[in-house]
């Protein structure tokens, strides 16, 4: 058989992977049940299935044969690069054409004078002394008691802290428990250092006291990680309430939290961080990623006072110091205000958004609040998530399935849709009418079978 015989071969099996039709974990079939389904030889199939294990789509074994591979890569859940043809609703970040002539305004003002030779040195800690105590501001101002500015820590933005702690805090095959459906950056890091982790579930205010409590005396994790405010993928934000139980239960169980706390800037009104309740056991990250400009990579870890020395210990080891010149930039624009008027207009963009989108799907089951920068879209009934991502990505839409979100609990059938990395509502209100019409038609019309 020719090459382009198994490559068609292997084509197809991969859509039927995308498509829902082999799912995630599942057996394939035989060389020789597949050959004859597909009228070729399994010679054939075996070349298609070697090409799919090259690629990471499936793991083959000796005398059991081959599986659809189970982790997904974060890169496809996140997708930041795209054709200028494409819809890119997958990826939570600032509508950057708002923000990039102010920053690029700033970064030229940052070091046209005054030179500070500090700058370009080795610094004690995690980072300047100067830049600690004015980056703390950004999160005291949503909610956060101001800490002592020994117990700042300065990192690349908040995946750098997730990892920090996660490999700081726990050992190889330790549970870590998280919300159900949850940020991929955490799968992706448990993955790649051997952790485990388990999905706590969730209502409209987010994780629940009474199923961590459960969860605690069932299999005591190392380390329970939330996202309080506009929580990805859900947008559920925790009430006060929720904050105290959550809280109430850390302290009982003498476990330690950590708070992801970067959509605190979307909040109508400061909501306080579970870590004023319980400084001692929580560890609390802040970033300028999601306000400001992911590219800076400025983020903030406040660590209990006992946890301090440690904290900064290893991230020297691992790191030495985040660039002082990105974080010069960064103090700047806190210290000016500038960083606070910016978070604002996104938070006024998202709000915009989310009132478009609503009245677009408004015929659709939506999740999120009225200033965040997602949706979450539970599916008619004749679409799975997987399924329809895939149709949505051959109209030009990149949206993200819930089966990248999902921590170990039963699957839920939803789409994220990010409201905020396209540039114009002409061309959102465009791909949401689109989805929209998607949502609508049967799935037969986009079956490659």
């Amino acid at each position: 058989m020719s090459t382009v015989k198994y490559i068609e071969i292997a084509n197809i099996i991969d859509s039927r992977i995308d498509l829902g039709h082999y799912a995630t974990g599942s057996k394939l079939p035989t060389h020789r049940a597949l050959a004859n389904e597909l009228g070729t030889t399994p010679v054939t199939v075996s070349k298609a299935y070697q090409v799919l294990a090259s690629a990471g789509k499936i793991e083959s074994f000796v005398g059991r044969g081959s599986y659809v591979y189970e982790n997904k890569q974060l890169s496809q859940v996140i997708r930041s690069g795209i054709e200028q043809n494409e819809s890119n609703l997958s990826i939570l970040q600032p509508c950057l054409t708002h923000n990039i002539k102010s920053l690029h305004s700033q970064f030229q003002n940052s070091f046209s004078q005054n030179i500070d030779p500090s700058l370009y040195a080795y610094a004690e800690g995690s980072g300047l002394l100067k830049h600690r105590d004015i980056c703390r501001s950004w999160a005291v101002n949503y909610g956060l008691d101001k800490p002592d500015v020994e117990q700042l820590h300065l990192v690349n933005g908040a995946q750098h802290a997730l990892s920090a702690l996660i490999q700081l805090y726990t050992k190889p095959e330790a549970l870590i428990a998280v919300e159900a459906q949850t940020y991929p950056g955490i799968l992706s890091i448990a993955n790649f250092l051997d952790r485990r982790v388990v999905g706590i579930h969730m209502d409209e205010h987010g994780m629940r006291a009474e199923a961590l409590e459960q969860q605690c005396i069932k299999e005591r994790p190392e380390l329970v990680i939330v996202v309080p405010s506009h929580q990805n993928p859900t947008g559920a934000t925790m009430s006060i309430e929720r904050r105290e139980a959550i809280a109430n239960v850390i302290l009982k169980n003498d476990v330690l939290l950590v708070e992801d706390d970067i959509y605190a800037f979307l909040n109508p009104t400061p909501l306080p961080a579970i870590s004023n309740l319980i400084p001692d056991n929580t560890f609390h990250i802040s970033s300028l990623s999601k306000a400001i400009s992911p590219g800076m990579r400025c983020g903030f870890l406040r660590s209990p006072k006992l946890h301090g020395k440690k904290l900064s210990a290893f991230l020297r080891a691992m790191v030495w110091l985040p660039s002082p010149l990105l974080f010069e930039t960064a103090s700047q624009l806190v210290d000016s205000g500038l960083a606070f008027s910016l978070a604002e207009e996104q938070k006024q963009i998202a709000q915009n958004r989310q009132h478009l989108a609503r009245r677009i799907l408004q015929n659709f089951s939506l999740a999120g609040q009225a200033t965040s920068y997602q949706l979450w879209l539970t599916l008619p009934k004749q679409w799975n998530a997987d399924s329809f991502c895939l149709a949505a990505k051959n109209q030009g839409m990149l949206v993200s399935s819930s089966t990248y979100f999902g921590a170990g609990t039963p699957t839920v059938n939803n789409i994220r849709l990010s409201l905020m990395a396209i540039e114009s509502e002409a061309r959102l209100t465009l791909a949401l009418e689109n989805i929209a019409n998607l949502l609508d038609a049967s799935p037969t019309q986009y079956s490659q079978f």
